[in-house]
């Protein structure tokens, strides 16, 4: 009698395991049955309103004490002339140094060494300014980029949240009655976006223009705008009458 018990314990689960899967397998029939899938896509061209500058100072010398000495003073001089404009924001940009050789490529005969300056501000006039008058002393222009500030980013893609939802809806709406049915449930919805440029570096694309023969010249600026897009992937199920 006792070994009669593990085999009808067996069937017992075998007979629950049957009647599991295809309780599963009829649920995943059910879910699957008059689905479609639907996207809607809208676009925005947003401002770019945030203005980054790069500017650096490079030199060589023979003698890598003197060059980082020059280097730090010049760097220093272009941080006190930035740092009283309140409307930029200034970090260091990187620094490095390389030996420079010989025609043999055997000896080093000096050192040359680049560092950089990064500023950046909604106000372009203010940065602009700013630029045209580093420019004048011992700085170079490294580059100029444009982005969508946070602020601007999140008002606009708020705004297109909206506008993909509605515009689902309507796509959704749509494929129903095109099928002939008389409703629709949604299954899944995923929304994306894209679009929003992270800054860039490029080579500037200015004219440089002053007020009088002995002023600093000013970079003119034009920042653009990107196009962003927000896009609405769903599946919906159909009901049909």
């Amino acid at each position: 009698m006792f070994s009669l018990r593990p085999t009808a314990t067996f069937f017992t689960l075998g007979a629950a395991v049957m009647a599991s899967t295809a309780a599963m397998a009829a649920k995943a029939d059910e879910v699957h049955y008059n689905q479609i899938l639907v996207r809607a896509e809208v676009n925005q061209e947003v401002q770019r309103d945030l203005m980054t500058v790069t500017v650096y100072t490079e030199s060589q010398n023979s003698d890598p004490a003197k060059l980082a000495a020059g280097i730090t003073d010049t760097l220093n001089k272009a941080l006190g002339e930035a740092r009283k404009v309140k409307e930029v924001t200034i970090r260091q940009g990187s620094r490095n140094s390389y030996p420079i050789y010989d025609d043999k490529g055997q000896k080093i005969t000096g050192w040359r060494e680049r560092a950089e300056l990064r500023m950046e501000s909604p106000d372009f006039a203010a940065l602009s300014k700013l630029t045209g008058e580093l420019l004048g002393s011992d700085m170079k222009m490294g580059g100029m980029d444009f982005s969508i500030s946070d602020p601007a980013r999140k008002a606009s893609e708020d705004t297109l949240l909206k506008s993909a939802v509605t515009a689902f809806k309507t796509r959704a709406q749509l494929v129903t009655d095109a099928l002939g049915g008389s409703g629709y449930k949604l299954v899944n919805l995923n929304l994306n976006t894209s679009g929003y440029p992270q800054p860039y570096m490029r080579a500037p694309v200015m004219m440089m223009k002053a007020a009088r023969a002995d002023a600093a010249p000013t970079p003119e600026v034009e920042a653009g705008t990107s196009q962003v897009s927000v896009t609405a992937d769903g599946v919906i199920e159909v009901t049909m009458p």
